[in-house]
């Protein structure tokens, strides 16, 4: 499909949250007011182009029949599996995305599947959807935060993190393994837990 301007992207964006909320098509004048315009034909120019584009489409001469043609696509992307045992590197081609929009509505977030045990004790197990939130900076991270950490040299982990100083602890919460110690310059947090999802096997 053709790409939008800023202000096309920004009407169309509204557009699909309202009727995704209320199901049903918006009033011209809730446009204006939306996108904070004193008069309707700047909002029925984007609404022309947009249709033009393919991205919606109405039935001439009747109110609010305005619809989305191609909805975007739901949920946070499933970027790869996290190790939470062995350092492993988990990031792969593949994605696939998982419907958490009810819960998760955050743009900066993504999903990881956990893989191994060292978490447990978090009530965190293999085969679990963790849902990180994207950070740009280590310092983003604080003492405690159970985060997706990149250990130069190894790959990527699922670790509780504390930091001294120069000093980074990732930390397991399972027995059986020992803390990662590395210095600071070592870790790059890629992401800080906000959640966590699991499918429950029935049987019918």
């Amino acid at each position: 499909m053709e790409s939008l301007t800023p202000a096309q992207q920004e009407l169309y964006d509204w557009l699909v949250e309202y009727i995704r909320s209320t199901q049903h098509a918006p009033s011209i004048r809730q446009m204006m007011v939306a996108m904070n315009l004193r008069s309707p034909a700047p909002v029925q120019s984007r609404l022309e182009r947009l249709r033009n584009k393919g991205y919606i489409d109405w039935t001439d001469g009747k109110a609010r029949t305005l619809r989305i043609l191609h909805q975007p696509e739901k949920g946070l992307s499933v970027l790869g599996t996290i190790a939470a045992g062995g350092l492993v590197e988990p990031f792969t081609d593949e994605k696939t995305r998982l419907d958490l929009s009810d819960l998760f509505t955050q743009s900066d977030c993504y999903v990881l599947r956990v893989t191994g045990d060292s978490m447990i004790e978090d009530s965190i197990i293999e085969g679990d959807f963790v849902v990180m939130r994207s950070v740009d900076d280590t310092n983003d991270a604080k003492n405690g935060d159970i985060v997706a950490a990149r250990v130069s040299g190894y790959g990527t982990t699922l670790k509780r993190f504390y930091q001294e100083g120069n000093q980074v602890t990732l930390k397991p919460a399972n027995i059986k393994y020992d803390p990662i110690k590395v210095d600071a310059e070592a870790v790059e947090i890629q992401g800080i837990l906000v959640g966590m999802w699991r499918e429950i096997a029935t049987n019918n």
